[in-house]
Parts: structure tokens; C-alpha cells; sequence
């Protein structure tokens, strides 16, 4: 399985998380973490969490339409497995996201611009993680 090289795509999309966590971190005094803050959504403690929280996962899911307004075509998007391996994927991210005090972007993104020494640890575990996956479902299993 080849994957396609888009760095300007990226880098825009690197730009727009960063300038998100910035912001959210200058106006809100908040860490932008995605899974703790659509937890945060489905048991906001108040109003207020509860807009601020469902601004961020509207604007996250809006982005694909602002890249259609900006470049003219819609990222593609080939996702090779069945929606039930998807939502038992999204199952393990969560109870990791969990187990581990926070999911990748929180950790990535805030965690280690803080120097947050739990981030330190969690990022490259997750990172040791991910390239022995892919090596195992590449070149072990054959997918």
C-alpha cells in the first residue's frame, strides 16, 4: 500500500492545528487534546464547556469543506477496511486515549510544547507503536 506525498495539503493542516491549540490555549487557557474534548462534549459539565467543546468538533468537521472552498477538490479519502474493523478501532483508540491521560494530538500537539514529561514518554510509545504496526500488518500479515 503506497500512500501519496502532500506537503503542502500538510503543512497547511499542521499550520491550522497549531494556530487551533494556540488559540484555544490564549483564549480559553485550554489543551487541545481531540478525545478529551469530544469526551468533554458528551459529558460537558456546563454551558460553557459544552459551546466552546462543540464549536471545536463542528469547526474539525467542517475543514474538509473549507479545503473544498480554498483548493477546488475534496481530500480523498481510501480507507481499505470494513466499517466494523473501524469502529473497533475507534473503541481501542478511545480505551488508549484513556489508559494513556490523553489521545495523540493532545499529547503531540500541547504535550510536548509544554514540556510535559508524561507527553515525552507517551509520544514516542505511540510512535514505537504505530511503525510496529504498520511493519506487522504490511509485512507480517501481508495487508
Amino acid at each position: 500500500m503506497e500512500t501519496d506525498f502532500t506537503p503542502f495539503t500538510s503543512f497547511g493542516g499542521g499550520l491550522a492545528i497549531g494556530l487551533g491549540a494556540v488559540l484555544l490555549m490564549l483564549g480559553l487557557g485550554r489543551i487541545l487534546g481531540a478525545t478529551g474534548i469530544m469526551s468533554g462534549l458528551i459529558f460537558a459539565e456546563n454551558r460553557v464547556e459544552f459551546g466552546w467543546r462543540a464549536a471545536m468538533v463542528v469547526g474539525m468537521m467542517l475543514a474538509p469543506s473549507l479545503l473544498f472552498a480554498v483548493t477546488g477538490s475534496m481530500p480523498e479519502v481510501n480507507v481499505p477496511v470494513s466499517p466494523t474493523m473501524i469502529a473497533i478501532g475507534g473503541v481501542i483508540v478511545g480505551l488508549g486515549a484513556s489508559l494513556g491521560s490523553g489521545c495523540t494530538s493532545g499529547h503531540g500537539v500541547c504535550g510536548l510544547s509544554r514540556l510535559s514529561v508524561r507527553s515525552l514518554v507517551a509520544v514516542p510509545t505511540f510512535m514505537a507503536t504505530a511503525a510496529i504496526t504498520v511493519f506487522g500488518i504490511r509485512h507480517v500479515f501481508g495487508g
